[in-house]
C-alpha cells in the first residue's frame, strides 16, 4: 500500500472514529440528563445517518484494492443499515422514539469507537494487540443487539406506519409491488442475510486472531536443544 493510501486510510477512519464517538456521547448525555431514552433520534440521529452515509466509501475501498475486503459483505452490511436509518428511522418520526431505536444505535456506536480507530492504527501499523482482539470479539454480542434486536424490531413496529402512510409511494407506483411489500418481504429474508454476515465475521475473526497467534508463537524464546 502506497504512503498516500496510508495517510488517506488513516485519516477517513480517524474521522469516522472521531464522529462515532461524538454520537456515542450524545447518546449517553441524553439518557443521563433526560432519564430517558425518548429522545435518542433527536440527540444522534442525524448524525449517524450522515456517519453512515459517508460510509459507502469503504465499498470502494475494497472495490479498488487499497483494503483487502470482500466488496458483497461490506455493501450487504452499508446497503441494510443505510436503509433502516435513512429510509426509515429518519422518515418515520413515530419510531425514532422506541427502545429498539437506541439500542440499534447504541450498538452501533460502541462497534464503532472500536472498529475506526483498529482500522486508523492498522493502516499506519501501529496498532495493539488488545484492540484488534477487541475489534473481532466485540462483534459477538453487538452484531445480534444491533441488527435483530433493533433494526428487525424497528422495521417491525414500523410497518403500521409505512402502510398508513404509503411511504415512497411515488416510487413504487410503477412498480407490481409496494414498499410496504418490499420491507415485509426483507424482514422475511434479515435472518438469513444476517447470519450470513454473522459467519463471515467469525470467519474474519478466526482468520485475524488465529494469524496473531501463530506469529506470537513464532516469534516466541525457542528451545535450547543440547
Amino acid at each position: 500500500m502506497g504512503r498516500l493510501a496510508t495517510i488517506y486510510l488513516f485519516t477517513y477512519n480517524s474521522v469516522q472514529a472521531g464522529g462515532w464517538t461524538v454520537a456515542l456521547i450524545k447518546l449517553l448525555t441524553n439518557v443521563s440528563s433526560t432519564k430517558s431514552i425518548d429522545g435518542t433520534y433527536d440527540a444522534a440521529g442525524q448524525l449517524i445517518c450522515l456517519l453512515q452515509l459517508f460510509s459507502v466509501m469503504e465499498v470502494f475501498h475494497g472495490a479498488i484494492g487499497i483494503v483487502p475486503t470482500k466488496v458483497l459483505p461490506v455493501l450487504m452490511q452499508w446497503g441494510g443499515r443505510t436503509h433502516f436509518v435513512a429510509a426509515i428511522v429518519c422518515q418515520i418520526p413515530e419510531v425514532q422514539k422506541l427502545p429498539t431505536v437506541f439500542m440499534t444505535f447504541a450498538a452501533w456506536s460502541l462497534s464503532e469507537v472500536i472498529r475506526y480507530p483498529q482500522y486508523a492504527l492498522n493502516a499506519v501499523g501501529h496498532c495493539p494487540g488488545w484492540l484488534t482482539w477487541l475489534r473481532y470479539s466485540a462483534f459477538v454480542v453487538l452484531y445480534p443487539i444491533g441488527a435483530i434486536f433493533g433494526e428487525v424490531l424497528t422495521m417491525y413496529h414500523a410497518l403500521p406506519y409505512i402502510k398508513k402512510k404509503h411511504l415512497y409511494g411515488n416510487l413504487f407506483d410503477k412498480l407490481p409491488f409496494s414498499y410496504y411489500s418490499f420491507v415485509m418481504a426483507l424482514l422475511a429474508c434479515y435472518p438469513f442475510l444476517w447470519m450470513m454476515l454473522y459467519m463471515y465475521m467469525f470467519k474474519q475473526r478466526k482468520s485475524k486472531l488465529g494469524r496473531r497467534g501463530e506469529r506470537k508463537h513464532h516469534s516466541g524464546p525457542k528451545r535450547r536443544v543440547d
